[in-house]
């Protein structure tokens, strides 16, 4: 079991469920990092006593250190105070949930010294897939997955022999499941963050609302599991029981079922390869609602579709866009768009741009870079 764990992104959802989690198998927790919320990391750090706290905001930084500065806990700032973390010898696993590109740096800094990632962070194997798991392959890192579905797929994996036919990925379509593309011009950001099923940090659901969560998980899916978009498909399953299924060759289908709740997958990853009682709720089947599962519609909820497209013609496609999807989502959260607006500027920005390579980091960086500022524009956002 894990030995100590840091956790990028401890202010978020996942990481607030981490540190539960951590304190009920008593995982020392040796690093947390957030971005303006001092007044979380705060508290976090008075509970669970880290080495080091990174915080991504310099001002925040220099005020959380003058809050801290009866414990003697150092806090760090920026890009490299989150490498700091994520590399931290006393740290044997690092939980990436922070959100967006901002993951993948510290991400491969970890991989580099051969620790174990708890894989949240998407975008992560969404812009630099290929690179990522070679590195991992050639460090002996450990990639965990924690993500609801991934972890499904990676438990119904476990012990099993034979090749793979299709990896399953449900969906819960979101709160806009049913509605035509009409109806979609009429939602509001409220409305965009009512998610049926998951409690979870806001550009999260609004790319569940979009579909483009379950995009991006498509193209992590790939790398995670070295299978090709045809070996993929979406089912929209309302009632998140089922996380993710594995159909092998010879017909049969394994499914990983729960109650909703992350704290699973995340304990998962931090036993791994042990089971452990856990504070999840137990799955009562005599209780539950029938299970359900149907096509995602592509055409209403087109994210899904630029997704998979993406994933489909490689290179820095998938990088392009994640990054064009970021910026359409956080405009959107500052109600700078209409929420049909997302799919558009994603769409205008990948036509914009065209193919580009993404055989170095270098190259997926820069594709990146350009992508946002082509997004902004098409946005009208400078």
């Amino acid at each position: 079991m894990t030995q100590g764990i840091s956790i990028l992104g401890s202010t978020g959802s996942i990481g607030r469920q981490t540190i539960e989690v951590a304190k009920w198998l008593q995982i020392p927790v040796k690093a947390i990092s957030g971005n303006r919320n001092i007044d979380l990391l705060e508290s976090q750090a008075r509970e669970v006593r880290p080495l080091l706290v990174a915080v991504g905001d310099e001002k925040a930084a220099k005020v959380l250190g003058e809050r801290l500065q009866d414990t003697g806990i150092p806090v760090v700032s920026g890009m490299e105070g989150l490498i700091q973390a994520a590399v931290l010898p006393e740290a044997d696993t690092v939980l990436t949930a922070v959100v967006g590109m901002v993951g993948l740096r510290p991400t491969l800094e970890a991989i580099e010294c051969g620790k174990t990632i708890a894989l949240v962070n998407k975008e992560t194997l969404v812009c630099a897939g290929a690179l990522v798991m070679e590195r991992a392959r050639e460090t002996g890192a450990r990639i965990l997955p924690v993500d609801s579905e991934h972890s499904a797929i990676f438990q119904c994996l476990n012990g099993t022999q034979g090749e793979i036919r299709r990896l399953l990925l449900t969906a819960s379509g979101g709160p806009f499941f049913g509605m035509d593309r009409a109806q979609l011009e009429h939602v509001t950001l409220s409305m965009a963050l009512q998610h049926p099923n998951w409690t979870m940090g806001p550009k999260i659901t609004v790319d569940s609302a979009t579909l483009m969560n379950k995009g991006l998980e498509y193209i992590e899916a790939m790398h995670l599991f070295g299978v090709t978009p045809e070996q993929i498909s979406v089912l929209v399953h309302r009632e998140s029981i089922v996380h993710s299924m594995v159909e092998f060759e010879d017909g049969a289908v394994i499914a990983q079922m729960g109650t909703p709740d992350m704290r699973l997958p995340i304990q998962y990853a931090l036993t791994y390869p042990e089971r452990k009682v856990s504070l999840a709720k137990p799955l009562d089947f005599t209780a539950m609602a029938p299970l359900t599962f149907e096509e995602p519609d592509v055409d209403t909820f087109g994210c899904l579709k630029l997704a998979m497209e993406a994933a489909d013609q490689g290179g820095a496609d998938c990088a392009v866009l994640n990054a064009a999807n970021e910026v359409a989502v956080e405009l959107f959260l500052k109600g700078r768009l209409r929420f049909v607006d997302i799919e558009r500027i994603v769409l205008d920005t990948l036509t914009a741009l065209g193919s580009l390579p993404a055989e170095q980091l270098s190259q997926i960086l820069d594709a990146d870079q350009r992508a946002r500022a082509k997004a902004r524009a098409l946005a009208g956002a400078g």
